[in-house]
């Protein structure tokens, strides 16, 4: 293989953050014990160098690595939000790792190498490269759900996310190593143009797609590979499930993307018909036993998955408009999930998780501004103008309009109905209950600018999205 000068300024950014995730596991010894926060610093300027040479690289179109690695607008645009997802997860994090006793410097390395994962994933132009950046994303997380070592729920979601992902990377690997042997590439480029010039009757083709579906369906939690969600979205610390959900589904949805469409386009009616299976299964799911959840924690778990099969609606239609929506639907999803678990974060207390729907009763009484960025949260994931959900659902279902789907969008539009019950459920709790207790909530800082970031940008985009819109129809022009 050959690499030329430029290829390290292609990957520069993916340079900064793993260095800068290895400098925290160096100096985290040295210093004096309580300023682990320090390093929390560490990790903002490790995302903002990132974010400013990816601003700087944003509509640069250029394969470099030998074709394993690509610089596009359209992974930009995935890389920009990851910076700002990894950022706000760390502000949550700092004084919640003092409060619960694990403030220790390694997680900020881990988040920043989940986040150079990421980075690896959305720009990969190779199967052999999408691996490794899925493993490097895949490793910190299976860690960082059990950070809170002490406790048998952080323990238990590790142990169950670790094993499970290790099958599904098992699985994934299988399909590739399958398409290796039936094309003879990795590459995807290359896997394209074997795919329109060959003979499709092997069966081995499609049970290679459908190796890929089960590991990639795992990632985004589709059904029925979503079994543990909710448990490691429960047990996790919440600052990594907030991350996870956030994080982890919008890589795993862009991969995807350049996977199925780029390389496996080929093949498209085969694997159209599983990914629309799966999709009706995932929304129908994750909505109904949403319905039933007590805690918060497991229904935002299963509220995520609801959303995948959701967004899993323009990788199906697969088209520029179908691409385009689902970059919208991850972009609001980001923050919009990022902000509720925020809220989540500001009721743990003394002998108290927070983590109930019942500790929301009152809230409104407590605390107005957070009981009312938590109901722009839960109207939002809803899809009630004039949030930013609404604006997400609304290209998610235009796209299958489009495409001649209109009894996929009429699914959608009925379990969407169904969700505002449990939604709204939330919202019922904290301006309709009487508090159990009076009791006065502590904000952190970092938590008050994550919700009010979170907030603002959720009614922004539903208000007034054509920047980003804009921005979102650049990107797919270029992948396509």
């Amino acid at each position: 293989m050959n690499f030329a000068v430029t290829d390290i300024g292609a990957v520069l950014p993916e340079v900064i953050v793993a260095v800068y995730a290895c400098a925290i596991l160096l100096i985290e010894p040295f210093l004096p014990k309580g300023r682990q926060e320090v390093l929390a610093y560490f990790g903002f300027a490790a995302l903002g160098v990132a974010f400013y040479g990816t601003w700087n690289l944003m509509r640069t179109d250029l394969t470099v690595m030998n074709g394993m690695f690509v610089l596009d607008p359209f992974g930009n645009f995935f890389k920009l939000l990851l910076y700002v997802a990894a950022a706000m997860t760390i502000l949550l994090s700092m004084e919640y790792l003092k409060r619960e006793g694990i403030d220790r410097g390694e997680y900020y390395a881990f988040v920043l190498l989940a986040t150079c994962g990421m980075m690896i994933l959305v720009s990969a132009s190779d199967l052999i490269m999408v691996f490794l950046g899925l493993e490097l994303m895949s490793i910190p997380f299976y860690i960082l759900a059990g950070f809170k070592r002490f406790e048998e729920k952080s323990l238990e979601a590790a142990a169950k996310y670790f094993i499970l992902g290790s099958f599904s990377s098992g699985i994934l690997l299988f399909g590739i190593s399958l398409l290796y042997g039936l094309s003879g590439t990795t590459n995807l480029q290359a896997l394209a143009l074997h795919l329109r010039g060959a003979e499709l009757q092997n069966p081995a083709w499609i049970l290679a797609m459908i190796l890929l579906v089960v590991g990639f369906g795992f990632k985004i939690a589709a059904v029925p590979f979503h079994m543990w969600t909710p448990d490691v979205y429960e047990g996790a610390p919440t600052p990594v499930t907030a991350f996870l959900s956030v994080g982890s589904k919008a890589a795993s949805f862009a991969v995807f993307l350049r996977v199925f469409i780029e390389a496996l386009g080929g093949i498209q009616s085969d694997w159209r018909f599983l990914l629309i299976f799966l999709s009706v299964v995932t929304i129908v799911l994750g909505n109904v036993v949403a319905l039933v959840q007590t805690n918060i924690k497991r229904m935002l778990a299963y509220s995520s998955i609801a959303h995948a099969g959701y967004a899993m609606i323009g990788l199906i239609v697969g088209d520029s408009l179908g691409i385009f929506s689902l970059m919208i639907y991850m972009l609001i999803y980001a923050f919009m999930t990022l902000g509720a678990f925020g809220v989540v974060m500001l009721l743990r207390r003394e002998g108290v998780e927070g983590d109930e729907i019942r500790d929301f009763a009152g809230l409104a009484r407590k605390d107005r501004l957070t009981a009312f960025a938590m109901l722009i949260f839960m109207f939002s994931l809803a899809g009630i103008p004039p949030t930013a959900g609404f604006v997400a659902k609304f290209y998610i279902f235009m796209a299958a309009v489009n495409a001649h789907l209109t009894w996929l969008v009429v699914l959608g539009v009925v379990f969407t109905a169904v969700s505002a019950y449990f939604y709204l459920r939330v919202v019922m709790v904290m301006y309709m209950k009487e508090p159990d207790e009076a009791v006065q909530l502590s904000a952190p800082p970092g938590v008050v600018m994550v919700l009010a970031v979170a907030a603002a940008v959720v009614l922004l985009l539903g208000i007034y999205p054509s920047p980003f819109l804009d921005y979102a129809q650049e990107a797919v022009l270029k992948l396509r």
